[in-house]
């Protein structure tokens, strides 16, 4: 039996959940998203994640045809009924279907999707062992061009990223902004560690604001540690004590090699595993 999907006010099969081929989502990329966790059946750091795709649509000036609390309802509909425990969200709002071309003005009736199964990232190993990473050339979006703080429907630029990670044997590859600085990767934030610093990139390095990218830095502050949100180079990172990268879907994985360099001692580090042993506590109570 297929999962239960919800589109625009109606949980249906899988096979059947479907919307148009005229919907400027599919035919432009023109819509928003946000990627979900859910932990115990519970939806985690869920109004954060609302918050976030409302204040995308706005940005590209999309109107979702619910409110955020009828939005949040249909979430947990759809993980209810689809019994998911420790999952995976998609929640993707589309433009809505339109005339071939670009003007807003002629589309209509956009689609609010959730799609709610479970997601294996990275091989298990990878976070106890840690990750190797390549810088790839492909830069992150100039932010006069597209700030990448929107979390739209269209991804190419990272999906170009990764093809470049994968083609050299990752799983991840690594982004830099325009200026040559550190940004994020293709599908997470990056953190390092510097004589006991927690350091990340701040969000005009050209950086989606990540859901967990954030908590991590509030659990971190919590804790006691040191943290800077600041602009770096990659030599920041060949030279740094620890690495991890940050994400929805990923949680927190440590990083022990970029560009063959081996970072610290090559092996995830001790502040990595204090916070992510705070990351899964968090995960347990949902919120803060």
């Amino acid at each position: 039996m297929g999962l239960k999907v919800f589109i625009s006010g109606k949980l249906l099969d899988q096979a059947d959940a479907t919307i148009s081929v005229f919907d400027h989502g599919l035919l432009y990329g023109d819509g928003v998203f946000e990627g979900i966790r859910t932990y115990g059946g519970k939806v985690f750091l869920h109004d954060e994640h609302i918050e976030r795709l409302y204040e995308s649509a706005k940005a590209i000036r999309l109107v979702i045809p619910m409110t955020p609390a009828a939005v949040k309802k249909a979430v947990e509909e759809t993980v209810a009924a689809n019994g998911i425990k420790d999952g995976y969200i998609r929640l993707v709002v589309t433009r809505g279907s339109g005339e071939l071309g670009l003007d807003i003005r002629k589309t209509s009736n956009p689609q609010v999707i959730v799609i709610a199964s479970t997601i294996s990232l990275y091989p298990s190993d990878t976070y106890t062992k840690g990750m190797n990473l390549v810088t790839a050339s492909t830069i992150r979006n100039h932010p006069g061009a597209l700030s990448a703080r929107i979390k739209s429907l269209n991804y190419l630029n990272n999906i170009l990223a990764r093809i470049e990670g994968t083609d050299a044997g990752m799983v991840e590859a690594l982004m830099l902004n325009h200026k040559g600085e550190v940004a994020e990767c293709t599908g997470d934030n990056i953190f390092i560690v510097k004589k006991g610093v927690l350091k990340t990139p701040p969000a005009d390095a050209g950086i989606l604001e990540g859901i967990t990218r954030n908590a991590v830095l509030r659990l971190a502050r919590q804790g006691g540690y040191p943290v800077e949100e600041v602009a770096m180079t990659r030599h920041d990172i060949y030279t740094a004590d620890e690495c991890f990268l940050t994400g929805t879907a990923a949680e927190i994985v440590p990083v022990v090699t970029l560009d063959g360099r081996s970072i610290g001692d090559g092996k995830p580090g001790s502040m990595t595993g204090k916070l992510l042993a705070m990351f899964k506590e968090l995960t347990v109570k949902g919120s803060f």
